[in-house]
């Protein structure tokens, strides 16, 4: 059995690191290389990197942010936000990216999920999932969850593993910076479907969240931003509190 994971993410415009609350109401909250460096030290299993307004003001990712924070940390590093070609792809992989997220791009050009698992491996591509429930359902949004679509969430994920994506990372619009745990029907339900990793995100507020989207959710990694940005959880302390309930995790 994988050890499960656990992953800051830095959501970051104009070059900080920020955060809001359901996708809304953006606040700065520090220097992305700064932040990087320390979750790295502090025991983070992987970083995640997210460009959150390149989609929607149609420009490339922070090329020289993420060959600076790649520079600082020694665990796996996942780069999205304005990838649309496998040019922006090689740039971000040759500027110290271990993977690739594409989200809206991928749903107005599925075959660029195939062709990025082709070129560079189904490892190095994961889809990221904006999804919100409404009207009994779960609905894909894009740019940044800007944009509503009629696309169910099961049905896009689907679609997207049988094209060759190697992870998804699920991101709850609903549970979004609420810290009141994570969206775990949903999250369990896309996990039981698809037979690679899923990240969950959106919702993380105290240690037994993490606890509860492992075992009821299902997950294979967590993903947070503001509860580590603002040291309410630490990072092992939260592993050591899992390791506690019984989750394989790597201390």
């Amino acid at each position: 059995m994988l050890t499960k994971r656990i992953i800051p993410c830095l959501d970051v415009k104009d070059g900080q690191t920020v955060k809001g609350v359901n996708f809304l109401n953006i606040k700065e909250v520090g220097d992305a290389v700064e932040l990087g460096a320390q979750y790295a030290r502090d025991g983070a299993d992987e970083l995640v990197f997210l460009d959150i307004t390149a989609t929607n003001e149609k420009r490339k990712t922070l090329s020289s942010l993420v060959t600076r924070i790649a520079q600082h940390i020694n665990i796996p590093f996942t780069v999205g936000g304005g990838i649309s070609s496998v040019e922006d792809v090689s740039v971000l992989l040759n500027c110290g990216a271990d993977k690739i997220s594409i989200n809206t791009a991928a749903v107005k050009n599925p075959t660029l999920i195939s062709d990025l698992a082709n070129l560079f491996g189904s490892q190095c591509v994961v889809l990221a999932v904006d999804t919100k429930f409404d009207n009994g359902e779960w609905w894909v949004y894009l740019n940044g969850g800007r944009v509503p679509t009629t696309i169910r969430t099961i049905d896009w994920v689907k679609e997207a593993v049988d094209r060759g994506a190697g992870e998804i990372l699920l991101t709850s619009m609903n549970n979004d910076g609420t810290k009141d745990g994570f969206a775990l029907d949903i999250t369990r339900t896309v996990s039981e479907m698809v037979n690679v990793p899923v990240i969950a995100s959106g919702g993380a507020g105290i240690m037994d969240h993490f606890v509860d989207v492992f075992n009821e959710g299902k997950a294979d990694a967590a993903l947070a931003a503001s509860i580590f940005h603002y040291k309410e959880i630490d990072i092992m302390d939260l592993k050591r509190h899992l390791k506690s309930k019984g989750i394989d995790i790597r201390l």
